[in-house]
């Protein structure tokens, strides 16, 4: 066991605190990273603040990207040293998920006892197989994916889940063909990896729809061709005159039941609706099914972009390295892991884009 700083959960929906908590060595088919940033996701915040139960304490956090410092037995292909991005996608690779191609929905239940205690030996659950928001993680090598060390760790660490879930929802669960038109409700961080997904893709027209024109500034900036206000008395309308007709793909990245609502409103016949944002449990959405009937319409999940992350991580970053996927500009704060519930507070504002926590930065 080793001593590291983490940022840690005792109630919901209270301020996580500063300590020294016990990780466990790698085990077989695991590895150790020494985490260089960590960004903060909204569903960090949902989970810290109840919104989907879990045990306590925990340390959250998922989002993240650093350094193999110790490998444990029958791990190939990986070398102590190796930048990675490490994501919160454990996959066995043989239950019918996997074997399937679909590992963000591996069947294989995660292991009861995780790598984490407190500094008296109680046990510390890892949430979301990853517990990012610390200084190390010991994590599945199904998890972590070798980058390129050209590519800054802040702007790796957005892949591992921001990225390749609003890119992923274009490209992998709307299967999006150039030329075809997309809505994405919600300008924020997932939201605007799906606008910048639809751009590379190909598509003609690229609608963005949120609540403030701040957002609707910079969804134009990733590549919105049209902007539409949530607030209008029906946004649909003024999407659809901007397409010349309903949507291929509309895009929900905000768990928001009004925009779940009046989702399908935005698409043509044939569309289909990736719902992408997350409600907090309990909430319900309702809908007219013989409307989907009769005009072919669907609605499709997407967990994590539907990605397989040893595919399209790398593809990711390569894309980035060309100066095509912006990353960089994805970041509106860079703060210490001793300044984390600030830089929560921060991001529950909704003007942040992505805040990071920087584990080597200077006060």
């Amino acid at each position: 066991m080793q001593t590291i700083k983490a940022a840690v959960c005792h109630a919901f929906d209270q301020p996580l605190t500063i300590e020294d908590i016990q990780l466990s060595p790698p085990k077989a088919g695991e590895v150790e990273v020494t985490l260089d940033a960590v960004a903060i996701c909204h569903s960090d915040i949902s989970f810290a603040e109840g919104a989907w139960g879990g045990p306590l304490p925990a340390v959250y956090g998922h989002e993240a990207a650093g350094r193999i410092s110790a490998i444990g037995p029958n791990v190939p292909g990986l070398e102590e040293g190796d930048s990675v991005v490490v994501t919160l996608i454990r996959a066995c690779g043989s239950c019918p998920s996997c074997a399937s191609g679909q590992p963000t929905i591996c069947t294989t239940p995660q292991p009861p006892e995780g790598p984490l205690q407190t500094s008296d030996g109680a046990p510390l659950f890892q949430a979301m197989a990853t517990g990012g928001f610390a200084e190390k993680v010991v994590v599945d090598r199904s998890q972590v994916v070798k980058i390129s060390p050209d590519i800054p760790k802040e702007a790796a660490c957005l892949i591992a889940c921001g990225v390749i879930t609003g890119v992923g929802a274009v490209v992998n669960a709307a299967g999006l063909r150039a030329g075809q038109d997309v809505v994405v409700i919600g300008a924020g961080g997932v939201g605007l990896n799906a606008i910048q997904g639809a751009r590379i893709a190909g598509a003609r027209r690229i609608v963005a729809v949120d609540m403030t024109e701040d957002k609707l500034a910079v969804a134009r900036e990733f590549g919105a061709t049209d902007t539409v206000l949530a607030t209008e008395a029906k946004p649909w309308r003024s999407a659809n005159k901007a397409m010349g007709r309903g949507a291929d793909a509309v895009i929900v990245t905000v768990g928001a039941i009004p925009a779940y609502d009046t989702a399908m409103r935005y698409l043509a016949p044939g569309g289909r609706v990736i719902m992408v944002g997350m409600p907090h449990s309990g909430a319900a959405s309702s809908y007219e099914p013989v409307i989907l009937a009769a005009m072919g319409q669907g609605m499709v999940g997407s967990k994590m972009g539907d990605v397989v992350i040893q595919r399209d991580i790398p593809w990711m970053v390569d894309l980035y390295l060309q100066g095509r996927l912006q990353l960089d500009s994805l970041i509106s704060g860079r703060w210490r892991l001793d300044q984390i519930n600030e830089a929560i507070a921060d991001t529950k504002t909704g003007a942040a884009r992505r805040n990071v926590i920087l584990f080597d930065k200077a006060d």
